[in-house]
């Protein structure tokens, strides 16, 4: 078993604006990926593609917990390349007027042979771009 994936930001916005981008998807257009179905309630199910017209990688989630202002989990996978799932973690954790945000991606060896756009680091690059260069902004510059 692989060792999880754990990315960590401070943004200067407070807890409920951070939760708010996290689960409103009005405002995940702005910074993350339109999900069009996202419903934030445990057992629901959620699809997105990557930006772009060339839609390659179908992602599919469902919310596994909700803990309002303090951690959204899902399942991540690609159910036309796998039937293997993966865990995304986003946790929250007030520091004053900044919000830690830490998202933890787990059992991301269930890819590895799926080539390497679905590495370890394609995965922890991209999710320090997602919300190093995405989310963190968008907070910070409304």
């Amino acid at each position: 078993m692989s060792n999880p994936i754990t990315v960590e930001h401070k943004v200067n916005a407070p807890i409920h604006e951070v939760w708010s981008a996290l689960t409103d998807k009005t405002e995940m257009r702005s910074w993350y990926f339109d999900i069009y179905d996202f419903e934030l309630e445990p057992g629901k199910t959620f699809n997105f593609y990557e930006p772009g017209e060339e839609k390659k990688y179908h992602h599919r989630a469902e919310i596994l917990e909700v803990v309002p202002n303090q951690k959204l989990k899902h399942t991540w996978f690609y159910p036309e390349f796998s039937k293997e799932k993966t865990v995304v973690t986003w946790e929250l954790h007030p520091e004053g007027e900044q919000t830690l945000v830490k998202l933890t991606h787990d059992n991301i060896d269930h890819f590895k042979d799926m080539g390497e756009n679905f590495s370890e680091k394609s995965f922890t690059d991209g999710w320090n771009g997602i919300i190093g260069q995405s989310l963190k902004p968008y907070l910070e510059n409304k």
